[in-house]
């Protein structure tokens, strides 16, 4: 075991250097933006004295950052939970070396992921981060989520929901996949789309307050609200393009939310976040690939800032989007796109 820093943090890890579910207890560097960005966006947010339940929490990393993170008045009581047989005697270690000091608003469990949502009076803030889907976990989230809650959810098996695994897509979220430019996007929305769909049956409306994609996973979290009216308008936001779908029409993101991340951002965050905000104030689905379009019609690739001023001078809305590279996002057509790369 070695001992390792993230965020205000410390924890022992295996020394083994390949990331798997075998490990003593799951930790995985990779997901520290992950982390990151859930830290800034509950300091972000009005909610206070939150019970927070972490079915998956592996090392505790999440965990102990939000205890020695978040601001002062965030947390009412944590639940930590995994079923590893060592997690209670390596969480405690990493306690110790975090100097946290264990009181009642601490809970410790080591059982079955779903059987510890279960048997809680349930959560204001639950975190879903496994390994793979999030399918096995989203029934009990969802039945323990409170009333104006949020369910943050990560997906790791973006090959399904991006199409390299049609019919796997088809079993895990009930839609088809698109394997093209956009997947990631259309990925991400398929996977809020299925989310729903579970809260829809408990009466909740799940909508997203902030989403992205960032190397092998998609995370979205969600803001509750209880009420079949509620659902029934989330449900009218569902729909297809073309044969890809059903998927989610709506927004990704909450804009004030996203506002007051960008402002209360690090500067490492400010750049993903920067380019957040700019797409997330244009309300349209998809984006334009520059590359892509340039290779079709056998153009020159443009330089993109001076592309989306011209395009913003002819009315329209452009922004880069963290989806690709090579991505604008706009409201402008194809073919006026086409136009202004010509001239």
């Amino acid at each position: 075991m070695k001992t390792i820093e993230e965020g205000k943090a410390k924890i022992r890890i295996s020394e083994e250097s390949k990331i798997s579910r075998k490990l003593p207890v799951f930790y995985n560097p990779v997901m520290k933006f992950n982390r990151d960005i859930s830290i800034l966006l509950l300091n972000s947010l009005p909610d206070k004295d939150l019970q927070i339940g972490l079915p998956l929490s592996g090392s505790g990393i999440r965990g102990i950052r939000f205890l020695l993170e978040l601001k002062k008045n965030k947390i009412k009581n944590i639940s930590f939970n995994d079923n590893k047989s060592d997690f209670v005697k390596i969480l405690n270690e990493n306690f110790k070396i975090s100097n946290i000091k264990k009181n009642k608003d601490i809970i410790i469990s080591n059982e079955d992921a779903n059987l510890f949502m279960l048997n809680t009076s349930g959560f204001s803030y639950i975190d879903i981060d496994p390994f793979g889907t999030p399918n096995p976990f989203l029934d009990a989230a969802i039945t323990r989520l409170s009333r104006e809650g949020i369910l943050a959810v990560t997906a790791t098996d973006t090959s399904a929901l991006c199409g390299t695994y049609e019919n796997a897509c088809k079993r895990k979220y009930w839609a088809v996949p698109l394997r093209n430019e956009l997947k990631h996007e259309i990925g991400i929305r398929i996977l809020i789309r299925k989310v729903q769909l579970i809260a829809a049956q408990f009466d909740k409306a799940l909508t997203p307050i902030f989403s992205y994609s960032k190397e092998h996973y998609f995370r979205v979290f969600f803001r509750c609200k209880k009420g079949k009216t509620r659902v029934d308008k989330v449900i009218k936001k569902h729909g297809m393009i073309g044969k890809t779908g059903p998927l989610w029409f709506g927004s990704l993101w909450h804009k004030p939310l996203v506002k007051k991340m960008l402002k209360n951002a690090d500067p490492k965050l400010e750049k993903f976040l920067g380019m957040i905000m700019s797409e997330s104030e244009i309300n349209v689905v998809g984006f334009h690939d520059i590359h892509k379009i340039c290779e079709h019609k056998k153009l020159y690739v443009p330089k993109y800032e001076p592309l989306m001023e011209t395009i913003r001078k002819r009315g329209f809305q452009a922004s880069r989007t963290h989806f690709s590279d090579f991505g604008i996002r706009s409201n402008i057509s194809l073919n006026e796109l086409v136009e202004i790369i010509k001239n």
